[in-house]
């Protein structure tokens, strides 16, 4: 535990020494005599979502550089270890290495990565929400090992489990109470103890399905980190560092190791955690910040291991606590060599997955980016890969379920697309949940709740070219209780391809299983009636690709404001 102002507290003590039991050892050779402190380095990454590869387009530069690839990036650790003393180094993770990836892992439940972080040195990992994507029984498979209980051993060979270990102190197993995986681990390093503390956020089911989360329950963050934070004290731990996965905002102004007008959950957090806790690792929010929060070390290295977290920690040798702590976010740069290991372990994988990801499904005109449009000064516009999706799943389901709307949720759309051929590889990264679509029934008063609903959860749903409506930037924000209650979406302006919506008439509107079950906050969806469920999301992406090529950028003209539309 380092505590401002430790230092001069222990000034005072000696000159009360002295003057009590008389002169102390003051000159150069006793002060030397001293125990030095024990320098640690903790390196620490977050979110990087099976992107084995470099990612491309905008999700593979930072900074000005091109970055990430796992073969860069374990030749990056490898370079930084080196750099410190590498007994003293220690590997950490928070949060979402796994779920949401690119082809080449998720076609085998992501054992690619655990194989490729376990090889790079990772040692320790908190849980993130896409750990839980596939349940609690998939991830004690990740962590522990075993063929995949459907898909088998897809490779051909054992999966061995994780080569580190996961942390999940907040998420409990409902029927027990107990802890779900161990929630925190005890690392010596020259005979000081530093405890892990390991979460994901309280939220976690609010954005997961529930078939992922079900029979667990998740506790407050800062309630569990104090709870273990008093336990590691009572095993002498006074070195302490949480692996959170969730996070804040700096503003746009900030570089990677800035924190410039940091919000978001983490300020709350870390200002209500236990003054013994010296450090928090975040993530989550794919941002990238080196912050210091209520005396806390707080960090995030971005997302897609673009960034590692040099941490450099000084440790009292005496009494285990943290004199100083200092942090620097590292591009991975692909300006160096890469590491034959991780190369020779992608070549395996990508010669099992054969010539399925190459297969071209499609063609666009332009680059179609997921980037959303600024809607009266927030991020609350439209897509235009999302607008695309949307229409995409509304063609899937207009003719077989007589949808005339379709929503996707903006969290499910995970990179861009590049001008050109699309490979069925690239329209999987896109959309890679394999989320079933689900055509319901609402009336048109359920709509403009689900419309309302968005500004209340801070997410737009992106809706099919047959939607259109106006937003009034002075309109009231409903609550969480009571969405309805909203006045941002005026009245009337609703339009179903082109038809003024009536509100007590009832609509079919599809959607994909995750927002149908109120996945992002969207309660008012679980109020559907007559649900049918569709197919694959991909299945319909890949599908709409394949007819329409080739495919242009939607004009983004779904969500108007009043400013463009004044009043009648």
């Amino acid at each position: 535990m380092f505590i401002p102002g430790m230092r001069r507290a222990a000034v005072g003590l000696t000159a009360l020494a002295v003057a009590a039991f008389g002169a102390v050892a003051t000159s150069p050779e006793q002060a030397d005599a001293r125990p030095k402190p024990v320098d640690v380095t903790l390196l620490a990454l977050n979110d990087f979502h099976g992107n084995l590869e470099p990612p491309s387009g905008s999700s593979g530069t930072i900074a000005g550089q091109t970055a990430g690839g796992v073969e860069f990036l374990a030749t990056h650790l490898a370079e930084l270890r080196a750099a410190a003393k590498k007994k003293n180094t220690i590997t950490v993770a928070a949060g979402d290495l796994i779920g949401a990836s690119p082809l080449l892992s998720a076609a085998f439940h992501d054992e690619p990565t655990i194989e490729a972080l376990s090889m790079a040195g990772l040692d320790y990992a908190s849980v993130g929400n896409h750990e839980f994507d596939e349940g609690a029984a998939e991830l004690l498979r990740i962590q522990n090992g075993g063929c995949h209980p459907v898909d088998g051993c897809a490779d051909g060979t054992p999966y061995r489990g994780a080569g580190f270990k996961y942390l999940s102190a907040n998420a409990f197993k409902t029927a027990t109470g107990k802890p779900l995986m161990a929630p925190y681990a005890i690392h010596k390093v020259q005979g000081v103890k530093v405890g892990f503390i390991g979460m994901t956020l309280e939220g976690t089911p609010q954005i997961v399905s529930q078939q992922g989360v079900a029979g667990l329950t998740f506790a407050d963050e800062a309630d569990t980190a104090n709870r273990y934070a008093r336990e590691l004290r009572r095993k002498g731990v006074e070195t302490i560092v949480v692996l959170l996965h969730e996070g804040g905002t700096q503003a746009a102004t900030g570089g990677i190791n800035d924190c410039v007008g940091m919000t978001g959950p983490i300020v709350d957090i870390t200002n209500r955690m236990d003054p013994s806790i010296d450090v928090v690792v975040s993530g989550h929010t794919h941002q990238a910040y080196n912050c210091d929060i209520n005396g806390k070390l707080v960090t995030s290295a971005s997302s897609f291991g673009r960034l590692v977290t040099d941490i450099d920690l000084k440790i009292d040798r005496r009494s285990g606590d943290v004199i100083s702590a200092a942090a620097n976010n590292v591009v991975v740069t692909r300006d160096v060599a890469k590491d034959p290991k991780q190369t020779a372990l992608i070549d395996r994988y990508k010669t099992v997955l054969g010539p399925v990801a190459d297969r071209q499904v499609g063609e666009t005109t332009t680059a179609i980016t997921k980037t959303q449009e600024t809607l009266f000064g927030t991020t609350l516009g439209e897509s235009p890969l999302g607008n695309l999706i949307a229409d995409a799943q509304l063609a899937a389901t207009d003719d077989e379920q007589n949808a005339v709307a379709a929503f996707m949720n903006p969290g499910g759309v995970r990179a861009d697309l590049n001008a050109g051929p699309v490979t069925y590889e690239e329209a999987f990264t896109v959309q890679p949940f394999a989320n079933n679509l689900v055509t319901l029934d609402l009336t048109g008063a359920q709509l403009y709740c689900v419309l309302e609903q968005q500004f209340v959860t801070g997410r737009t749903l992106y809706p099919s070219a047959t939607v259109g409506y106006v937003v009034d930037p002075a309109g009231t924000t409903g609550t969480v209780a009571d969405p309805c209650a909203g006045t941002r979406v005026v009245r009337g302006s609703l339009t179903l391809g082109g038809t003024t919506v009536d509100t007590a008439a009832t609509y079919r509107v599809t959607v994909n299983n995750f927002l149908a079950g109120g996945g992002d906050g969207f309660s008012a969806l679980t109020g559907g009636t007559n649900l049918v469920t569709g197919q694959i999301d991909l299945d319909a992406f890949v599908d709409y690709l394949t007819a329409q090529s080739p495919v242009s950028a939607p004009t983004l003209d779904r969500i108007r404001t009043t400013a463009e539309v004044p009043a009648a």
